[in-house]
């Protein structure tokens, strides 16, 4: 009887969910007809509830391919519109998703139509046990606060402390030896990345470095935690409370732990005579600890992730494209001179170097750090394409609609990339001038206040190991690319590769 009536229970409540579904469709599609708006396609799922999507979208996840999956959504529903398919309406576990790699409504919802989007309650009630009231986890006017206290410590004065890098970056030298022919060992050059921008990071951050280059430090293994349980608290939207252990909970309150030690001191015993840091600056805009924690894990997950990641797929692919390692490392000698007499290494020197650039942008193009992304509307709204049987008529979102954008796919499309578009290829970036379709960064009001520094370390990383280093191996040519996702993306399977001193 007990089992008869769970499964009525649950029967019912299918129905009922469908219902929703259908009147929720037909009293919106009377509001997009009287908007001028046209009907969206819909991904052909295998259940009316969009249950098949979400095991597909979790077993990606888990797989590490969810970036592949999206590409193939879109393959499958432009077969089945016999047209390229840019936005498109995705069923998942009961609630519909606009899925869209088209930069125009992409900048509509970053930039024209900015008040009428927001991260969205599933984003922020995701991040929150970790980055509380910080910049990534808030929207509307706590948001506009965090960005006005945050901004003015990103100057050009703040980013450009190369001499702070050099140091980190000796240390990371030093885990590079090589045998008497010149060549390093097999190096997992991705981990060195990410110990190097945590010990840096947390030295600009606080004035004191984890140096974990140097020893083990636990703090990186309990952020490392934290931040994937925050993705997974985001894929799993109103089921994250199944993740709610004690367990899970450890690494973030070890992690809050950590950085509350630093803004004690910053607040009840600060130190006129040391290095003056940006915690130090940031508590002469607000003496409240917890937004001093919740804006310090935030700047630190953007400075310590993101250049990592941009460093690990760049060194990947120059390990596989010998040509452009040599064309790079010919233009870093006679820009900024030898490892042992390095010259003209400046902040402005390295943004202007137009291939060291190029190279940076066609990694980023390729493998951007956040392959997927989502807003929220915060009202009746429109975006201005993907509807009628061409794609071009607009679409209406009602209130609450989340908006999945896919820069990934973006990046490769071949209408707007070329033909070559999934090779890497540094030079087309000679006459490419990028507008909406590259947003490694976002864009907008809220594009990341973060974008010069990581490329400012990325860039100056790269000309120092590229002077040391005259030849690059992969240890694992032919493996395909998977992606680790956490807040960030980087790749699954370590950067393997084996480097030869000149």
């Amino acid at each position: 009887m007990a089992a008869f009536l769970v499964a009525y229970v649950a029967t019912a409540a299918i129905i009922l969910q469908i219902l929703r579904l259908v009147f929720a469709s037909l009293y919106n599609s009377r509001k997009a007809r009287i908007r001028g708006c046209g009907k969206v396609p819909v991904y052909p799922g295998k259940d009316p509830l969009g249950i098949h999507n979400a095991k597909q979208a979790l077993d990606a996840f888990h797989n590490k391919v969810w970036p592949a999956l999206e590409e193939d959504r879109v393959r499958i529903i432009s077969e089945q519109e016999n047209r390229y398919v840019s936005t498109y309406l995705l069923r998942n576990l009961g609630r519909n998703h606009i899925v869209t790699n088209d930069p125009k409504n992409i900048q509509a919802m970053l930039a024209t139509q900015f008040k009428e989007f927001e991260l969205g309650e599933g984003r922020i009630r995701g991040v929150h046990q970790l980055l509380g009231s910080g910049i990534f986890a808030t929207d509307g006017e706590e948001w506009a606060h965090s960005r006005s206290m945050l901004r003015p410590h990103f100057t050009r004065e703040h980013i450009a402390n190369l001499a702070l890098q050099e140091r980190h970056v000796q240390n990371a030298m030093r885990q590079l030896p090589v045998a008497s022919d010149n060549w390093t060992g097999e190096v997992d050059i991705q981990t060195l990345f990410f110990r190097f921008t945590i010990d840096l990071s947390t030295e600009f951050l606080f004035g004191h470095s984890i140096n974990s280059q140097l020893e083990e430090h636990s703090f990186a293994t309990h952020f490392e935690q934290a931040q994937n349980l925050a993705a997974q608290r985001i894929l799993y939207e109103d089921l994250a409370f199944l993740l709610d252990t004690k367990a899970n909970a450890h690494a973030t309150q070890q992690v809050h732990a950590f950085v509350d030690t630093f803004v004690h001191s910053a607040l009840h015993h600060p130190q006129p005579t040391k290095q003056h840091t940006f915690l130090d600056a940031l508590a002469t805009s607000t003496t409240d600890p917890l937004t001093l924690r919740y804006q310090l894990l935030s700047v630190l997950l953007a400075g310590r992730d993101t250049t990592a990641s941009v460093l690990s797929y760049t060194v990947h692919l120059l390990a596989r494209h010998p040509s452009v390692f040599q064309k790079l490392r010919s233009t870093v000698l006679s820009s900024f001179g030898t490892y042992a007499h390095p010259h003209d290494i400046t902040f402005a020197s390295l943004k202007s170097c137009k291939y060291l650039q190029a190279v940076l942008n066609e990694s980023q193009r390729l493998y951007p750090v956040i392959p997927v992304n989502r807003r929220c509307a915060t009202k009746d709204t429109t975006l201005p394409r993907g509807g009628g049987p061409d794609g071009l008529s607009p679409i209406f979102l009602p209130k609450g609609q989340s908006v999945i954008f896919l820069p990934h796919v973006l990046h490769r499309r071949a209408d707007i990339w070329g033909a070559d578009t999934a090779h890497f290829n540094p030079d087309r970036w000679d006459a490419h001038k990028h507008g909406w379709e590259f947003i490694p960064f976002g864009g907008g009001p809220r594009i990341c206040i973060g974008q010069q520094f990581a490329l400012t370390e990325a860039a100056y990383v790269l000309v120092r190991l590229l002077q040391r280093f005259d030849a690059i191996e992969d240890v694992f040519p032919g493996r395909e690319m998977k992606w680790d996702l956490t807040l960030n993306s980087c790749p699954a399977d370590k950067v393997t590769v084996r480097l030869h001193e000149s």
